[in-house]
C-alpha cells in the first residue's frame, strides 16, 4: 500500500535523472526533493517510507531515516526503476533494501531475538522478518522522510520535536495515520527515546492503544554505547511484554 502523504510522483522527474550518478549529497540533498525546512532544520524526500503494509504484526520505528539508509533507499529505487517495476513494488524493494541497513540491523535482530520475537510469531530468527517473513513486518520512521540538523543526520533531540512545527506534524499527524493503516493489534519497537515519547502519547490515542509498545527498547546502533548495559537490564521487562503479546495474539486466531 503507498502512503497517502508521498512524494513519490513530484520527485520522480529528479529522481530519474539520477541514473549512473554515485548519489552523493550534493545530488541527493538538493532542492528537488527538499519538502521542508525551519531555522536549522532541512528535510529531503527519501523513497523508503513510501510503502506501508497493512497486514503487519510487528511494527518497528526509528527516529528518522540516516544519510546511509537514504542513500541505499535512492540506489534501490533507481535500480527498480530501470527495471520497469509497478510502483508499489518499486517502493516495496525500496524499503525492503534500505529499512535498519547495516550494522544496525545485525544488533536489532540479535535484541529481538533475545527479547522472545522470533517465538513469539513462530521463527528461527527475527532475521526472517527482513527476508522470507517481511509481510509480518512494518518498518517505519516518526519522521518520514531524513531530517538534517546543520547538515548532519538529526538525533531526535535538538531541537526536540514538540518545538518544531514541521516535525510535529510528521511525528504527531503522519505518523499516527500511518499506523491507523495497520489492521492487526502489532508489537511495536520504538527505537531509543525520542521515539519512545512519540509513541507514549500517541499510545493514549483510542486507536493507537490497541497496540503492545515495547517500551524501554534502547537504540540499536552501534554508536549508541549504554545499548547494552540498558538492554540487559530491561531484558526480563521486555521478554514478558513480548510473551503477553504472543499470548493475546494466540487467543484472538
Amino acid at each position: 500500500m503507498i502512503s497517502q502523504h508521498s512524494y513519490f510522483q513530484q520527485c520522480l522527474p529528479a529522481l530519474q535523472q539520477l541514473h549512473n550518478m554515485n548519489f552523493t549529497k550534493e545530488q541527493l540533498l538538493q532542492k528537488d526533493f527538499l519538502i521542508g525546512q525551519e531555522k536549522e532544520l532541512s528535510m529531503y524526500y527519501s523513497p523508503h517510507n513510501d510503502y506501508i503494509n497493512p497486514d503487519a504484526h510487528i511494527v518497528i520505528a526509528g527516529i528518522t531515516p540516516g544519510w546511509f539508509q537514504m542513500k541505499t533507499a535512492f540506489k534501490q529505487c533507481i535500480s527498480s526503476l530501470s527495471h520497469h517495476h509497478q510502483l508499489e513494488q518499486v517502493l516495496y524493494e525500496t524499503k525492503k533494501a534500505a529499512s535498519f541497513s547495516g550494522t544496525m540491523r545485525v544488533n536489532l535482530i540479535d535484541m529481538l531475538d533475545r527479547c522472545g520475537v522470533q517465538k513469539a510469531i513462530g521463527m528461527d530468527s527475527a532475521a526472517e522478518l527482513f527476508a522470507s517473513q517481511r509481510d509480518l513486518l512494518h518498518t517505519t520512521s516518526v519522521l518520514k522522510y531524513p531530517v538534517f540538523y546543520k547538515g548532519k543526520n538529526y538525533t531526535g533531540h535538538q531541537p526536540p520535536i514538540e518545538r518544531s512545527v514541521l516535525l510535529s506534524r510528521y511525528a504527531f499527524e503522519v505518523l499516527p495515520q500511518e499506523l491507523n493503516e495497520i489492521k492487526n493489534p502489532c508489537l511495536i519497537v520504538p527505537l531509543g527515546k525520542a521515539v519512545e515519547n512519540v509513541l507514549r502519547k500517541l499510545s493514549s490515542e483510542s486507536s493507537l492503544s490497541r497496540h503492545t509498545y515495547l517500551f524501554g527498547f534502547p537504540h540499536p546502533s552501534g554508536a549508541n554505547g549504554h545499548r547494552k548495559r540498558i538492554f540487559e537490564e530491561h531484558l526480563g521487562e521486555f521478554t514478558e511484554i513480548v510473551e503477553d503479546w504472543a499470548a493475546k495474539r494466540k487467543s484472538r486466531k
